[in-house]
């Protein structure tokens, strides 16, 4: 039996884009037809690299600034998840650019819950590893509210559970709109220790 199984999931890609600007007070990606993914993330993201600066979500293992291997090239989100974050904040649309995004997906339940370790595979091979759910932060919040004054206050609190998942590039290829792509998940049951190991 292989480490990793073959789902009957697959999702189709529905929205790419490449976060070109380290603005951190206007975040924004640039829309893109098909994006090659290569061992560095995507071409011309500031997300991309094989090393990154260790942020606040890793102080606890790392000092703020640290370089570490970058777990983080790409900002995966469900349109369903984003619907149910639009719906949340009042909004009939949520812009995908406004969060960052380098891939939106949709035909997966629960993106944000996918198991880390998790595979999506494109038609060539091209094949990004899922890290962890992705946690809501300031940045969308700022932007969103560029654009919907008194709507980016809410961000947060609606986008929590359904950020979507942050993930690397295992192997390089291209992906374009309308590709579809398949879920392998780790073969191996939950960790039981899990409530322990929170304190729980």
């Amino acid at each position: 039996m292989p480490a990793l199984i073959p789902t009957e999931f697959t999702v189709t890609v529905t929205w790419l884009g490449v976060v070109e600007s380290d603005d951190r007070t206007a975040l924004i990606a640039t829309s893109r037809d098909a994006v090659d993914l290569t061992f560095e993330g995507l071409a011309g993201s500031v997300h991309g690299g094989r090393l990154r600066p260790s942020c606040s979500r890793v102080t606890a293992q790392h000092p703020k600034g640290t370089p570490i291997a970058n777990e983080r090239q790409l900002s995966l989100l469900a349109e369903e998840e984003l619907a149910k974050i639009a719906a949340a904040m009042g909004l009939a649309r949520l812009d995908p650019a406004r969060l960052g995004a380098s891939v939106v997906l949709r035909g997966l339940p629960d993106l944000s819950l996918v198991p880390p370790s998790s595979r999506l595979q494109g038609p060539d091979g091209a094949t990004m590893v899922v890290d962890m759910q992705n946690r809501p932060c300031q940045l969308p919040a700022r932007s969103i509210e560029s654009v919907e004054p008194g709507k980016g206050r809410l961000f947060k609190r609606a986008a929590n559970g359904r950020r979507g998942v942050t993930a690397w590039v295992q192997r390089e290829g291209r992906l374009a709109l309308g590709h579809t792509l398949r879920l392998h998940i780790p073969d191996q049951p939950a960790w039981p220790h899990i409530a322990a190991a929170r304190g729980g």
